[in-house]
């Protein structure tokens, strides 16, 4: 047994060098001790090596599979409870990229609306106000406003023109009564004068 207790650091260094890996990936034949041990230059360990008495032993494996199965576990929302919390609620999810997240959702609606010409540019600058004065929690709150509003405003329209319409009706109806009183006047006027033409006469 002395024989096989021969130091093979040399070898063992050099043929991690030749095959370029570290020392633990290095596999010397236990029956090849002597053969092995005989080799002192990298030359020797290359013969070695391609006789196969030295092998590169394959990579140890680590695995990721117990991680990806803990990752999706996460996912379905488990091992997220207070114990499992290092970070405060801003550190996990900052107020900030919440906030910044909405802005961006409601203003692409704003601009996606006015550009479909949905809303016009006033309704449009007033909206966009009131979401940065957060007015508007969410995307939906914001579409129900954006129609409740265009329903007051048309239906606003709608009453303008008809008081309009009435309007008109009233100062037409009123052209035509000062006509027809001028004209009486008139008709007035003349049959006095033809009546002083007879008595003058």
């Amino acid at each position: 047994h002395h024989g096989k207790m021969v130091l093979l650091r040399l070898q063992k260094r050099l043929a991690a060098s030749v095959l370029k890996c570290g020392k633990r990936r290095i596999w010397l034949d236990p029956n090849e001790v002597t053969e092995i041990s005989n080799a002192n230059s990298r030359q020797n360990v290359h013969k070695l090596i391609k006789n196969g008495f030295i092998i590169r032993k394959p990579q140890v494996v680590h695995s990721r599979a117990r991680a990806n199965r803990h990752l999706e576990a996460k996912r379905k929302g488990r091992h997220t409870g207070f114990g499992k919390r290092r970070g405060k609620k801003e550190a996990r999810m900052p107020v900030k990229v919440l906030w910044m997240r909405r802005q961006r959702v409601l203003r692409r609606l704003l601009r996606k609306y006015r550009e479909t010409k949905k809303i016009d540019l006033h309704l449009y600058h007033e909206l966009y106000n009131k979401s940065k004065g957060n007015v508007f929690k969410n995307k939906r709150v914001l579409m129900e406003y954006i129609h409740k509003r265009k329903a007051t405003d048309a239906r606003q329209r709608q009453l303008a023109d008809q008081a309009q319409a009435r309007r008109d009706r009233v100062k037409a109806a009123r052209e035509r009564r000062e006509e027809r009183q001028a004209k009486a006047k008139a008709d007035l006027l003349a049959s006095y004068e033809e009546q002083d033409k007879k008595s003058k006469k």
